[in-house]
């Protein structure tokens, strides 16, 4: 991970997470991208209305007001715009008073290929592959799913996680998938004091403990949780594998199968991030969540 912003935690977001594009991306789909390039130019001062990500965008961009010093969380804005159509989404920053002011268009290419270079610790999306491609570059990625119910939002920052593929490696995975339950529960029972190897989100993970660190425990805008279908006596190993890594997490639920949706708008997620789309259904019923396309549930056969 290049080095240039220091401890400061940075967030990649497409445009198309950010705002609402699907009125314009229907006029790109049906007519082209010449009529999409005239759309967006000749409403480019006409702000575009929040996305699913934007509420969660605003959340972290107000933490910088919150401590002192130089600002600990940065947002890059990632576009397959070019910088001409991408005028509109600029003046919609602007609009809404965020502050992101570094970007890259890139003229209907994938953007992933900038991610290591601007240091980013979590890229979101709408594009599934440019996510596979950031994931491949050992960045935190998902695929953002809106909320169908959209719920009345937390003031805290709330991140919740699936444990298997996203926050842990998808060894223990491999052994459920393979030869079911028992084996699994015994198995992760005869390695309860064994730590799971780190997944694609334990970076992500640190990286937010780290700014969660400069508050005080009892006035802390950001939560996190885990949310994970594991049980007893699957739990051992996870509170195990957290304890070696020094990661500290507020929530723990372990649901033994039940569907996660309920659950997740309980705690009032801003975002919940699982590598399988049956748990990304139940969620986005109540929250915004982010589809993690990793690891032996998302092999595809052959």
């Amino acid at each position: 991970m290049p080095k240039g912003f220091g401890t400061k935690l940075v967030i990649a977001i497409s445009s198309r997470a950010l705002f609402d594009l699907d009125e314009s991306h229907q006029v790109f789909i049906n007519e082209g991208l010449e009529a999409y390039a005239n759309y967006q130019i000749e409403r480019e001062d006409e702000p575009l209305k929040p996305g699913d990500a934007f509420p969660m965008v605003q959340k972290l961009l107000h933490l910088n007001e919150s401590l002192e010093g130089d600002p600990r969380v940065e947002v890059i804005l990632l576009s397959r715009n070019s910088a001409d159509t991408g005028l509109r989404v600029f003046n919609s920053i602007e609009h809404y008073g965020l502050n992101i002011t570094r970007a890259a268009f890139c003229s209907g290419s994938s953007p992933y290929r900038y991610i290591s270079a601007f240091g980013c610790h979590l890229f979101l999306s709408t594009d599934g592959e440019d996510v596979r491609q950031a994931l491949n570059q050992g960045v935190a990625a998902a695929t953002l799913v809106a909320a169908k119910n959209k719920s009345e939002q937390e003031e805290e920052l709330r991140f919740a996680f699936d444990g298997d593929a996203v926050l842990f490696s998808d060894e223990a995975e491999q052994v459920f998938k393979s030869q079911g339950l028992s084996a699994f529960a015994e198995s992760e029972r005869a390695s309860a004091k064994t730590p799971l190897s780190g997944g694609p989100f334990k970076a992500f993970l640190s990286a937010l403990q780290g700014l969660q660190s400069e508050f005080t425990e009892s006035r802390c805008p950001i939560r996190t949780a885990l949310v994970t279908a594991r049980s007893a006596p699957a739990h051992e190993r996870v509170i195990r594998t957290l304890r070696a890594w020094n990661v500290r997490i507020d929530e723990s639920l372990f649901l033994g199968g039940l569907p996660k949706g309920e659950f997740l708008k309980a705690y009032g997620a801003d975002v919940f991030f699982d590598d399988q789309q049956q748990h990304i259904e139940s969620a986005s019923e109540h929250v915004a969540s982010g589809h993690v396309p990793h690891g032996v549930a998302n092999q595809v056969p052959g």
